[in-house]
């Protein structure tokens, strides 16, 4: 109790001689505020003094007028606040604290820091005062936390001002980028050129739906586009299993990536030929960044906070979940609907907060059986329709048992695309290696 109420009565972490050793250091390089200002907003200034100063040295540097004392004292006077900022003198002052500008950014992270610490501080206290109401769930409450950290990890409490200079000069250089590249892609590719092409590949914030009756596919056309973005592309990806186990991901990947039928790994009936070709695919999924979470109906809190360690700790750029139906929630006697509703409006929300594409699996409804389906079919909730930015359907006709060694036409329906043109995807089933392919690149060979 003692060494609580010693915390209690604590000052909050501050460095006063940082925060004036930053406004000084910018007084005698006004240019250094250009890089400062990506680090630094006012609020991460413990003295008021010294906020409202960093304040007018903002209002300055948006109005492109390069700031020096006399400026300064100017901009306060305008707004009526020198004297809550010190006066002239204290003004004056800062430049005498600092006899060189080069350290500037050293400065600004002690400031940083000393905020990030404040601001850990009143997490911590809103964190204590959840813990003592026995109307909120502790898991709801963990969800809270890693959320509130992730963020401040995340956003690493910077705060970056743009002008049109800067954006324009940023658009130029991505479409000079694009130029020498030769690809019209700005997120990240599935794999399928005629996709690709339509979305301009998986966009960061977007929640994409992939829908289909259950067995057209849903998981192979997951898998397929997996194979392409962290085998091929080794960009790192995070699978949420809900419905078949790691080991059988497994299995389902080394076969469409050795393609060795599906089902002789399952008989074991396999050849010399078929053993050298799974080590060659063993080797080159042995190191793909791609990470499996295998979770039984895992609850969605749960899947959030899963989500947010693999985008921190394993640098996560996409990820797939299959499939919604199987998320489950923390109302479970509410309607299916606003089971389904929260869901969506959970994975949507976590997309945005992580900055990354969020590709959900989901069954649609029985009446889509032998047709091509529509969001209307969507089972659950109108909301995923509404939440989406991309909504996807994956259709093609069943076939018998005697024919499943064929290669049969499929498509991928985009039936909506909230930042671009909606249409139909040629695409090919490889039924034996569980697999999707482009039709073009299928029919060259």
């Amino acid at each position: 109790m003692t060494q609580y109420n010693e915390l209690k009565d604590k000052v909050p972490p501050h460095n006063l001689e940082a925060e004036q050793a930053v406004l000084g250091a910018l007084l005698l390089d006004w240019d250094a505020l250009s890089n400062v200002v990506s680090m630094l907003d006012s609020e991460k200034f413990y003295s008021y003094q010294n906020k409202l100063i960093y304040d007018a040295m903002i209002n300055l540097f948006r109005q492109n007028i390069h700031g020096d004392t006399l400026a300064l004292i100017n901009e306060l006077t305008k707004s009526g606040k020198l004297e809550e900022a010190g006066g002239t003198a204290y003004i004056a002052s800062l430049t005498d604290l600092v006899p060189t500008a080069a350290n500037v950014e050293f400065y600004a992270k002690i400031v940083l820091d000393q905020a990030v610490r404040r601001e850990l501080i009143r997490i911590s206290q809103e964190l204590k005062a959840c813990s003592y109401d026995e109307t909120k769930e502790s898991r709801g409450i963990i969800e809270e936390a890693e959320k509130l950290i992730f963020t401040l990890s995340d956003k690493n409490q910077t705060t970056k001002v743009y002008d049109m200079q800067n954006i324009v000069n940023k658009t130029i250089s991505t479409v000079n980028d694009h130029y020498k590249n030769k690809t019209s892609f700005t997120g990240i590719p599935s794999g399928f050129a005629e996709l690709d092409s339509m979305t301009s590949g998986f966009q960061n914030s977007e929640l994409i739906i992939l829908g289909a009756r259950p067995s057209i596919g849903k998981t192979a056309m997951a898998l397929s586009m997996m194979e392409h973005i962290a085998i091929e592309q080794k960009i790192p990806c995070g699978f949420f299993s809900l419905e078949m186990s790691y080991e059988m991901i497994g299995q389902r990947l080394l076969s469409q990536v050795a393609r060795v039928p599906g089902g002789k790994l399952k008989s074991g009936m396999l050849r010399l030929e078929d053993f050298h070709k799974l080590q060659d695919a063993a080797g080159r999924c042995y190191y793909a960044p791609l990470y499996v979470v295998d979770v039984p109906n895992m609850p969605l809190l749960d899947l959030k906070a899963m989500a947010r360690r693999l985008v921190v700790n394993q640098g996560v750029k996409i990820i797939f979940v299959d499939y919604i139906g199987l998320i489950s929630t923390d109302m479970p006697t509410s309607q299916v609907w606003e089971q389904v509703s929260e869901i969506s409006k959970s994975l949507k929300a976590l997309a945005r907060e992580l900055n990354i594409p969020i590709v959900a699996l989901s069954q649609v409804a029985r009446d889509a059986e032998g047709n091509e389906p529509n969001l209307a079919q969507l089972r659950g909730s109108g909301s995923i329709e509404q939440d989406a930015d991309v909504v996807m359907f994956l259709h093609r006709e069943r076939v018998k048992t005697v024919e499943r060694d064929a290669v049969q036409d499929a498509k991928l329906i985009v039936a909506k695309q909230r930042n671009g043109p909606t249409g139909d995807v040629d695409i090919l089933f490889l039924s034996s290696y569980t697999k999707f392919e482009n039709k073009a690149k299928e029919s060259s060979t």
